[in-house]
């Protein structure tokens, strides 16, 4: 992360699929250094159950510098929950097919504000407390005018004995003003029926891909995935783009990866360490 830029110090919260070594070992430097520069933030460590020992045994043995509070909070879900939740962003766990307990985490933005369409501000001349209701996408009645007919730009009137209201849409007078994003983090699994109806419609979708297809029985021992299977995902997922990782040893050509990928979903990247993958607001109007 330093040698790419990235504040380690920003660092809010870490979430881990499991507690294999290859996904665990780094936190023990990670917290050290984290220490020595004088860290008193809390850090959030989302992780399953059984990493609670693991993070007890390092901090009774090198805990000492570090004088900030670590905080384990247990994932455990049998479907996709939301473990993580702010003003712009949720995030969720979902059980993943392993040989122990993993988990793969979906990133999400929330919907965001609905903008006010210029003419209908002009022409209905609204308030801020009615500008407040229409961004929040609920609709506005107001008494309707005495030179208001059955039906209005944008609105309609509703008869209520001898009182006419004017109902104005939320969805007439607003717009979206960009479309949410979203990534999904899935790594260590072999295949499974619902993980591309979990990740559906995600922007980017990282999967591991630990080994070419020839080495498919490999995968199935191991319960990991093949390029083809991070590929299917991908593509029954509608994803816009994958990323696949976590490449054998055995298999030192990541080119030979992202080929054999591209033959299912030609959108994929065999990622390197220090790739940047863009996902660019797309604005709605």
């Amino acid at each position: 992360m330093k040698r790419y830029g990235v504040s380690i110090m920003k660092l809010d919260s870490i979430f881990i699929s499991h507690i294999h070594g290859d996904h665990v070992f780094g936190l023990f430097g990670l917290l050290s250094t984290l220490g020595m520069m004088g860290r008193t933030a809390p850090l959030n460590i989302y992780a399953p159950a059984h990493f609670a020992p693991i993070l007890r045994f390092f901090l009774s043995y090198y805990g000492e510098g570090i004088a900030f509070e670590v905080r384990h909070v247990p994932v455990k879900t049998d479907a996709p929950a939301v473990i993580y939740d702010t003003k712009a962003l949720e995030i969720l766990a979902f059980p993943l097919n392993h040989k122990l307990e993993t988990y793969g985490y979906l990133f999400r933005e929330k919907e965001p504000e609905r903008n006010i369409d210029k003419d209908a501000l002009a022409r209905y001349g609204f308030t801020r407390t009615e500008i407040g209701t229409l961004k929040q996408g609920q609709d506005v009645l107001r008494p309707a005018g005495p030179d208001e007919g059955a039906t209005f730009l944008n609105g309609f009137i509703r008869h209520s004995g001898t009182e006419r209201d004017l109902l104005i849409r939320a969805q007439d007078v607003t717009y979206r003003p960009w479309k949410p994003r979203s990534y999904a983090y899935v790594s260590d699994t072999a295949p499974f029926p619902e993980l591309a109806e979990w990740v559906k419609g995600t922007d980017l979708l990282y999967h591991e891909a630990t080994y070419l297809a020839d080495l498919a029985d490999q995968a199935v021992q191991r319960h990991h995935s093949t390029t083809l299977d991070a590929a299917r995902c991908a593509l029954q997922a509608g994803a816009g783009q994958l990323v696949i990782g976590h490449y054998s040893s055995r298999c030192q050509d990541t080119a030979a990866y992202e080929a054999e990928a591209r033959t299912l979903f030609p959108r994929t990247f065999a990622a390197q360490d220090g790739d940047v993958f863009d996902l660019p607001l797309e604005k709605c109007q």
